[in-house]
């Protein structure tokens, strides 16, 4: 390879869906890669050997997936369906429904349960240990202002983005009302909101080329430290282009993270210095979800057209892993008052 090319977008996995891919994450524990789609399954991969582990098909589109442990997980579909999926065994159970699509789904290690976020304008938590049957695992069910479009958590700090621009920040161990509730600082559509891994706030995403860092602390001086900038856009012909960011994902050691949107980028950000890190050369479509692995060593990169101009002919849905080199994500040290926890 000449020095003059770009470098590769990272290595692509075999078997990879065959329709859009909802999301993608590691495992906690080892390089294994659980992948959602619109294809209807969930797919786990060996992403350092590059081979498919197991997949489970399920009856309508998966729109996310989450672990449980290296080799089962919960998954949520468009059929209304929370499962549990045990990859060693081949085998899947119903944990509960929805009254609509289940558009997210998170496993909490601090309270030992699912939660479950749908366009049925509810929140649910569930106990996996429960028999299966919705009355035996089913813990809360908890109204949202709008649909639930995007969960994240953080020990026991629960983020929960709907439509509507709304924002409601929980406890988990106390669900039975928001600690607060909150509005978008960005005036566009919510795509994606994932918190910091040290637990003093949330990074939240829009369809209009922004990504806002928000602090959970109310006191003013931590409020001071909050902003918004614009990320994913190109000008062309005196004009301004904007994409929707739809991933974030943290780098798991440095706290930096990565945004990844529908004009085929994925850009590395420090967010404490507000800088650019890095750009990746760009992937053949848009960039529908990012995971680091446990170690940072490794970014998984789903190139997935999501739609956001409707049916067109686009490039293959892919998953490309790509090495992690240092330079890329590891913060400039001169400038750090306070390095992330």
């Amino acid at each position: 390879m000449t020095s003059a090319q770009p470098p590769a977008p990272g290595r692509e996995l075999s078997n990879p869906p065959t329709d859009g891919i909802s999301n993608l994450r590691f495992s906690n524990h080892s390089d294994h890669l659980l992948v959602s789609s619109w294809d209807k399954t969930v797919r786990l991969y060996d992403a350092s050997a590059d081979s498919l582990r197991g997949e489970f098909m399920h009856a309508g589109p998966v729109l996310d997936c989450c672990f449980h442990d290296d080799s089962s997980g919960f998954s949520a579909t468009a059929d209304n369906t929370v499962r549990r999926i045990v990859f060693s065994h081949g085998k899947e159970d119903i944990l509960g429904r929805h009254d609509a699509p289940v558009r997210c789904i998170e496993y909490s290690y601090a309270a030992g349960q699912v939660i479950t976020g749908s366009w049925d304008k509810t929140l649910k938590c569930w106990d996996p240990r429960g028999a299966s049957g919705q009355e035996r695992t089913l813990v809360g069910t908890y109204p949202q202002p709008e649909r639930v479009y995007s969960l994240s958590l953080v020990g026991n700090r629960l983020v929960v983005a709907t439509a509507g621009r709304q924002v409601n920040v929980y406890d988990l161990r106390n669900m039975s009302q928001p600690e607060q509730r909150r509005e978008s600082s960005l005036k566009y559509q919510t795509r994606c909101v994932r918190c910091y891994p040290n637990g003093t706030g949330y990074a939240l995403s829009s369809v209009e080329g922004r990504v806002a860092m928000e602090f959970f602390d109310l006191s003013e001086a931590s409020q001071a430290k909050k902003y918004a900038f614009k990320c994913h856009r190109k000008s062309e012909a005196g004009r301004d282009i904007v994409y929707p960011v739809n991933a974030i994902a943290f780098h798991p050691v440095y706290g930096t993270f990565a945004t990844g949107g529908c004009d085929g980028f994925v850009n590395v950000w420090d967010g404490n210095n507000k800088k650019r890190l890095y750009q990746y050369s760009k992937y053949p479509t848009s960039i529908a979800a990012l995971s680091f692995s446990r170690d940072g060593r490794l970014l998984a990169v789903a190139s997935s057209y999501t739609f956001e101009e409707g049916e067109k002919p686009h490039e293959p849905d892919a998953i490309f892993v790509r090495s992690v080199n240092e330079i890329e994500v590891k913060p400039k040290p001169k400038v750090y008052p306070n390095p992330p926890a």
